[in-house]
């Protein structure tokens, strides 16, 4: 396989919609990392992105959205605190767990009942999600424990062969993954952190 790195347009988007609908991974830009996508309905799909990365098959992914996507469409319930720091941070570098409606691939969360959503603030990235008008289930797009990828060539460096496209949205401004936050519960829980500090949410 080739991979090329193209520039964030009406061809590299055409072409981005094609290789994802047909199965295959596109590697996108988002403020914090890179990410490797794949259709979050598309459960092989899914699949070959913990086998490209190495990655081990209990680790969850997140599914990353457009600003406008609904996502009760993916989720049974969103609390009110969740829809306060929606509003707060979103779009932005925060991922939010809710129970799921089991309309994604089993293997998106692993097996769980909860999915991690997340609505990346990079215009890059929002172009390619709402070019799909689709769930994305994405990872950092790297080799599993090498260094996440802040720029194009860094994912070339690592998934050379391994992924047709890489969408080139410069260098990423984060740096480090989201923020991950629990919200099936009465209060929220910082799963993992990240550019939105414990600080921000309370």
């Amino acid at each position: 396989m080739q991979t090329r790195i193209l520039p964030i347009d009406e061809n590299s988007l055409k072409l981005s919609e094609k290789i994802i609908l047909n199965g295959g991974t596109v590697a996108f830009p988002t403020e914090t990392v890179y990410g490797l996508g794949a259709n979050a309905f598309d459960g092989l799909a899914v699949k070959n992105v913990f086998k490209i990365k190495g990655r081990p098959n209990d680790n969850p992914l997140i599914v990353h959205v457009h600003k406008d996507y609904d996502i009760l469409n993916l989720v049974s319930y969103v609390p009110e605190y969740a829809k306060s720091l929606a509003k707060a941070f979103l779009p932005g570098p925060l991922t939010m767990v809710y129970k799921s409606k089991g309309v994604v691939s089993s293997a998106v969360s692993c097996g769980l009942d909860t999915i991690a959503v997340r609505i990346p603030s990079h215009d890059g990235a929002q172009k390619f999600l709402k070019y799909l008008n689709l769930p994305i289930a994405a990872p950092s797009a790297n080799i599993s424990k090498h260094v996440s990828p802040v720029t194009a060539e860094h994912v070339y460096s690592d998934l050379d062969g391994k992924v047709e496209v890489i969408l080139d949205g410069g260098k990423c401004s984060g740096g480090i993954e989201s923020t991950v936050l629990d919200c099936t519960g009465e209060i929220p829980v910082v799963l993992r952190s990240g550019l939105i500090t414990r600080d921000m949410i309370a």
